[in-house]
């Protein structure tokens, strides 16, 4: 059976593995010509995805690569004396297993995991799928696969073709996040370095394997703001207009607008769909179920939604008619659960008022100076998001006896890592 993957992000990958170690044959298409390897943003693994990963056995290399981040020191802004946070005491309140690490050094080593036993086709994309299985692409000839899944994030192709325009099913939550590439000046190591005011909230953080840092910035608007996503020079120009005259911290990294290697800018917006499967085609993570980017664990989502569909898949013997409505009802509680984490969140580090400014950063200190115990108290009682990623359950989905990874004949053409 042949099934092709849209996506070789975080979702993709890790889908491939579980696909191939259960037998099936699988093609990953990635519009990019190779892996991206500008290091991207710092993303968080909770328990069920850490989980995951051990069991695909990358976890060694995933800690090797972790960021370090285990304080964070909190400037609010038009206050004087800032609030220093430990950041390893909150995520240990709020995760039994957690580990953050920049998003491409992730999708590298889940690439890595299976990489010998999938056909990636790097440098090309999806213009059509039929109902019967047939796919073209904009470079390579057309071919026919049993399965088709869009892991292709939230502007996703596959699911623009199957499902229609992605207006129908967005929903923007209030605010916007722009990320960028720097220089490492403060000297950062192991410290997030915040400036929080109404309305927007800026970042600094350097991981430690890392040359450079990456500024981090969330910004809220009434409405989504008028802007192409191929349009940079506007991006950044919205991005000054939010976050100019906050600090001279804050304008320092703005300065590097126009140097930066490597820059994101998006909306938060979550989707919000019936169903992430028609006919032969179904969706995984950000593709089918973004919770909102930065503030609803997409990540260990995608890594939790892949392992789940791989898995009911191999349960059904391929049979999407039943693997895709059990994958369906398997994640939906999850989902709905992220997409209220999500906007909980996004008001907790976005604030709307003062007084919101100073319960983020003395919640924070309050939590991380007490112990475990009260602390996850203190965390149920001011969020309704408290360890929303650990609760998640799945079942364990063993390989088939006899079931072996697909090896292709030919190596594709691509840049190994």
């Amino acid at each position: 059976m042949r099934i092709l993957v849209s996506g070789a992000g975080v979702a993709g990958p890790v889908l491939a593995y579980w696909l191939t170690r259960h037998g099936f044959a699988v093609t990953v298409v990635e519009r990019a010509p190779t892996l991206r390897r500008t290091g991207g943003h710092a993303v968080d693994l909770f328990r069920p995805a850490v989980n995951i990963s051990e069991s695909m056995g990358v976890l060694p290399h995933i800690e090797e690569r972790a960021t370090g981040t285990h304080r964070m020191t909190v400037h609010q802004e038009n206050t004087r004396r800032p609030v220093r946070v430990d950041l390893s005491k909150i995520f240990g309140v709020a995760s039994e297993r957690h580990v953050e690490i920049m998003r491409d050094d992730l999708s590298g080593i889940y690439y890595d995991a299976a990489r010998d036993d999938v056909e990636y086709l790097f440098g090309d994309s999806i213009t059509a799928i039929s109902p019967d299985g047939e796919v073209r692409f904009e470079n390579a000839a057309p071919r026919r696969f049993d399965l088709v899944v869009g892991a292709d994030g939230l502007h996703s192709t596959v699911r623009r073709l199957v499902f229609g325009d992605e207006s129908r099913f967005s929903t923007f939550i209030g605010a916007h996040l722009g990320v960028l590439s720097l220089p490492n000046a403060p000297g950062l190591d192991g410290e997030l370095l915040m400036h929080v005011g109404v309305g927007r909230t800026a970042g600094m953080y350097g991981a430690r394997h890392l040359g450079d840092a990456r500024a981090l910035f969330l910004f809220r608007s009434e409405r989504e703001l008028d802007y192409d996503h191929h349009d940079m020079p506007r991006q950044k120009e919205l991005l000054r207009g939010a976050f100019g005259g906050m600090h001279p911290d804050v304008d320092r990294w703005l300065d590097e607008l126009d140097r930066t290697p490597a820059f994101y800018f998006d909306s938060i917006t979550q989707l919000r769909m019936d169903t992430w499967s028609q006919g032969r085609v179904t969706l995984v993570g950000d593709a089918g179920y973004c919770p909102g980017p930065a503030v609803g664990g997409s990540t260990s989502l995608a890594v939790v939604g892949a392992y789940v569909l791989a898995g009911e898949l191999a349960r059904a013997d391929g049979d999407h008619e039943r693997a895709f409505p059990a994958y369906e009802r398997t994640m939906a509680p999850y989902v709905s659960g992220s997409r209220a984490a999500a906007l909980s969140a996004a008001k907790t580090l976005v604030p709307t008022s003062r007084l919101g400014v100073r319960a983020l950063a003395q919640g924070a200190r309050l939590i991380s100076a007490l112990p475990a115990g009260p602390g996850r108290a203190l965390l149920r009682l001011t969020t309704r998001s408290a360890r929303l990623h650990d609760s998640m359950t799945v079942d364990d989905y063993p390989v088939r006896p006899g079931a072996r990874p697909y090896r292709h004949d030919k190596t594709p053409d691509h840049e190994e890592s």
